[in-house]
């Protein structure tokens, strides 16, 4: 990027590098906008996609659940600390790997997270426009005006900057805890085995391979919140100088546990009250589990409170995922060799994201569940194996060599970028 677009420390408040004596209040803000970033609208199928595997390979996944979420951001993490400018991951990746490199990582960075907010402008007026027909008995505004509305709306939490988006996205995760956590304890009464018909059924090995192969991106994305990282590690970097890597290690594992904690907590207790059989209706029927579990027990206040989760949960993930793909945006700009001041630069950037992000949730077009498919390998390049190249590449990193770790992120990202690409030609030629 250019000296004169905005870097991401420049957009946040001055303070002097804090000591690691004590956890801050920031600190806690962080970890629950990591959280809120991670834990979208994706938790609400993630019951549906990683239990119909059955009961053997979704516990697999649930122990593998917090290593792979925690080493991949860590070493993302770790990455955007490298550089000696306290940039943003644009800047790092240009230092390391040089101008061309550098253009395009920032490109693939791009595209790997601005399909996802496309996703979320479509999912949110969905969610909104169905809200006030069904539960409020109203006739929603033409889908044009309630989809600017609501686009604009989170854009000017934007606008009042990254720390302020942090601040909302973290107010948000309380309500979506709070929700996730009652909505389990209240399937708690109805357990009745569920997917534990499955555990007796010992799959034969290349099945089980198979199945695992399949389910591990599942996780991946259910848990990635990459788009954020560089933001976070930023900040970080800004408030903990030569203590940044301890502490935003400190941050990314309480974020992961809690995470995984409230959301496998979710999961089990939702697979515990459906039968595999169950989870397959509901994947025949492209419902969330909220929607199923509203219809399978008739409960009106399911019914009434799944459109307002749903709600939180998308809108906290929107604002996460426009910090990165407005980061990139930036980048992008910046390469091309235009030259707007800080301000100007915003402003573009805001005025872009708004008209196609307004335009793609009116016309509501089908194809973004491909589009955010043919995104999942460039995420899982980028959040697995970028930063375990650069470890062997790059000086400032090597000191984090010869870590078992190290070949666990690798091992997982290929798995997972294979098997998002073998599900994306197996749909096309099926």
């Amino acid at each position: 990027m250019n000296e004169q677009a905005p870097s991401v420390e420049q957009r946040f408040e001055e303070s002097t590098p804090a000591t690691l004596g004590s956890w801050s209040r920031q600190d806690t803000t962080w970890m629950l906008g990591l959280f809120g970033t991670a834990i979208g609208a994706g938790t609400l199928f993630l019951p549906i996609n990683a239990g119909l595997g059955g009961f053997w390979p979704l516990l697999i996944l649930a122990v593998l659940a917090f290593p792979m979420t925690y080493y991949a951001h860590r070493g993302l993490t770790r990455f955007v600390l490298s550089g000696r400018s306290g940039g943003d991951i644009t800047e790092v990746v240009e230092e390391h790997f040089g101008i061309k490199a550098g253009a395009l990582i920032t490109v693939l960075y791009f595209f790997a997270i601005f399909p996802i907010l496309l996703i979320y402008s479509v999912a949110l007026t969905n969610t909104v426009s169905s809200f006030m027909e069904h539960q409020l008995h109203m006739t929603p505004p033409p889908r044009a005006l309630l989809s600017f509305l609501l686009i604009f709306g989170l854009l000017l939490i934007v606008r009042c900057g990254e720390q302020a988006t942090v601040k909302v996205m973290s107010l948000l995760v309380y309500p979506f805890i709070v929700a996730l956590a009652l909505l389990a304890l209240y399937l708690v009464p109805h357990w009745n085995g569920g997917i534990l018909d499955s555990a007796g059924q010992l799959p034969s090995g290349s099945a089980f391979l198979h199945t695992m192969w399949l389910a591990i991106p599942v996780m991946v994305f259910s848990f990635n919140h990459s788009p954020i990282i560089s933001a976070f590690a930023v900040d970080q970097k800004r408030r903990y100088g030569e203590h940044a890597d301890e502490r935003s290690g400190q941050i990314l594992a309480r974020a992961h546990l809690l995470m995984v904690a409230m959301v496998l907590f979710f999961v089990f207790s939702c697979v515990l009250t459906l039968s595999s059989a169950q989870l397959a209706e509901a994947k025949a029927q492209n419902l969330s589990i909220l929607s199923y579990l509203a219809n399978h027990f008739s409960n009106p206040a399911i019914a009434f409170a799944a459109p307002l989760i749903a709600f939180i949960a998308i809108a906290k993930s929107f604002l996460g995922h426009y910090i990165g793909a407005s980061e990139g945006l930036k980048g992008i700009i910046g390469k091309a060799g235009l030259r707007p001041g800080a301000k100007a630069m915003d402003r573009v950037v805001a005025a872009l994201m708004l008209v196609v992000c307004w335009v793609v949730a009116t016309l509501n077009p089908s194809i973004l569940g491909m589009i955010e498919s043919l995104g999942g390998p460039i995420i899982a390049a980028l959040l697995f194996l970028m930063p375990m190249y650069a470890i062997r590449r790059v000086p400032a990193m090597r000191k984090y060599s010869g870590a078992m770790s190290n070949v666990f992120v690798v091992v997982l990202g290929l798995v997972a970028m294979s098997s998002v690409v073998y599900s994306v030609v197996d749909s096309l030629l099926g």
